[in-house]
């Protein structure tokens, strides 16, 4: 299966789909690229969450203008069953006239068993948000809301968490960096967020992991999948972590050990020590400033 292009037009898509007719995954393709993540394991892009992309294509909406990532769990987790399922997450508000024709295509694409998330990036004020979470719950079945305010505004998470319908799940705390920033997120959100790029690595994610577990809160990993995994699997309580395209593509550019899904999961190779990973030094300096 060729690589999926970060953007492309309506005639490429075609083109790619029919490049590749023998594949017996192309069917399942676009429905991974939306992705579910189970709340109990571990999740990563396989070939269906590429197959439901392609079908956006097909309304003639362009990728990148609907599906952002999807979720996985690993199949290591605490409480994973080996099984994986797949979420599929998509950025809102930008332009927020034009998301209820880009939702219609997202839901259609990936169809009504694939949850379908959303991330504003804190575009909104409160009272914005909490009309927006109303209708992506009751007009597209939307589970997961993210950052709907600034993630600095911690009444303004409370409250969309406290007021929004049942069923849309609030989170934040991608941008959290020390132990603190977690803490402050308590009560805020129903699932916190982490970033080990951006946390403390390892250690702060494994902190940030115990703070929530502490108060009753699951724990989503925020992209750098195969730097995330192993920190994953320690997690008491991993929701799912972030396939997200743009990491995806470039870890294998700069390391050697880069996961690839298998079956729809993650599973971390013991083989390796560390998180896996080893930088591609030759490679990786062309970069160097």
């Amino acid at each position: 299966m060729p690589p999926l292009p970060p953007h492309i037009t309506l005639k490429e898509a075609k083109a790619f789909m029919s490049s590749v007719p023998g594949d017996p995954d192309r069917g399942a393709v676009v429905k991974q690229s939306f992705r579910r993540s189970s709340r109990s394991s571990f999740r990563a892009a396989s070939s269906p969450m590429t197959s439901r992309l392609w079908t956006q294509e097909a309304v003639g909406l362009s990728v990148e203008s609907l599906v952002v990532s999807a979720f996985t769990v690993p199949t290591d987790a605490p409480e994973s069953d080996g099984t994986a399922e797949w979420d599929s997450k998509m950025k809102v508000s930008r332009e927020p006239e034009r998301d209820p024709e880009r939702l219609d295509a997202a839901r259609q694409a990936i169809g009504d068993e694939t949850e379908l998330y959303v991330d504003s990036n804190g575009a909104f004020s409160r009272k914005q948000a909490l009309a927006w979470a109303e209708r992506f719950s009751h007009e597209w079945g939307v589970t997961w809301y993210e950052e709907p305010v600034s993630s600095a505004d911690f009444e303004g998470l409370r409250l969309l968490r406290d007021r929004a319908p049942a069923g849309l799940d609030i989170a934040a705390g991608e941008y959290a960096y020390v132990p603190a920033d977690f803490r402050n997120l308590l009560g805020c959100v129903d699932c916190l967020q982490a970033d080990v790029t951006r946390c403390g690595g390892i250690t702060g994610f494994l902190r940030a992991g115990a703070v929530a577990a502490t108060f009753g809160l699951d724990l989503s990993a925020h992209c750098a999948p195969s730097a995330s995994v192993a920190a994953c699997c320690a997690v008491p309580r991993f929701r799912h972590l972030e396939w997200f395209h743009d990491h995806v593509r470039l870890e294998p550019l700069l390391f050697d050990g880069v996961l690839e899904p298998e079956n729809g999961a993650l599973r971390p190779d013991r083989s390796r020590p560390g998180n896996g990973l080893e930088l591609k030094r030759a490679d990786a300096a062309r970069y160097a400033a």
